[in-house]
């Protein structure tokens, strides 16, 4: 199952006197993924190579280096640890000795590759929407019973009769908290598809 990074990671390392310093983060948009690359990227760098993976979208950039050698390095490893949502830059200061392309290749893949692995990461979960409504006093409940199956609270609309509510949850756990809130409510609370 693909998985996401929690937060900013950073790996560092030393190759034939090039510095390579590796950044990944999470990301939400293709917009977000070009920011954080615009943001975190060093001017004074001999290069700023990247990829992006977010769902079927993907780019990668090699910045100068011979094509090939750094930027889809970079997204083959953001595959091979099965993530998604994540962007990846590779900042290098050329150190005066060669890599050749095999070398740029491990290079740029293998700072990606060891950045990701020691990243703290959290599942990515597919979740599907379903609408429900349920009274003030019941409520906190729901919520609660929510949070146990790992579901979200998508939109929440507050009526003269109680609270219509917009919620996400894993297929895996629909039955579950079907059965949890048809108890919670006498059987007045469902769950329908949105």
């Amino acid at each position: 199952m693909p998985s996401t990074l929690l937060d900013l990671c950073e790996f560092r390392e030393e190759i034939r006197k090039s510095r390579f310093i590796t950044l990944a983060a999470p990301i939400t948009s293709a917009a977000d993924a070009m920011r954080f690359i615009e943001q975190h990227s060093d001017l004074a760098a001999t290069h700023n190579c990247w990829a992006w993976k977010l769902g079927d979208q993907y780019r990668s950039n090699d910045d100068g280096e011979p094509g090939g050698t750094a930027g889809r390095p970079i997204l083959a490893a953001i595959e091979a640890q099965d993530c998604d949502q994540v962007a990846v830059l590779v900042i290098r200061w050329y150190g005066g000795i060669q890599l050749g392309t095999g070398g740029l290749a491990r290079a740029y893949g293998g700072g990606a590759n060891k950045c990701l692995q020691q990243a703290p990461k959290r599942l990515l979960v597919r979740r599907s929407e379903f609408s429900c409504s349920c009274a003030f006093s019941e409520l906190a409940l729901l919520k609660l019973r929510l949070a146990d199956v790992d579901g979200l609270v998508m939109d929440e609309r507050f009526t003269a009769n109680g609270v219509d509510l917009r919620v996400a949850v894993a297929q895996t756990h629909m039955q579950t908290l079907q059965q949890q809130l048809a108890d919670l409510s006498r059987g007045r609370i469902s769950l329908e598809p949105c």
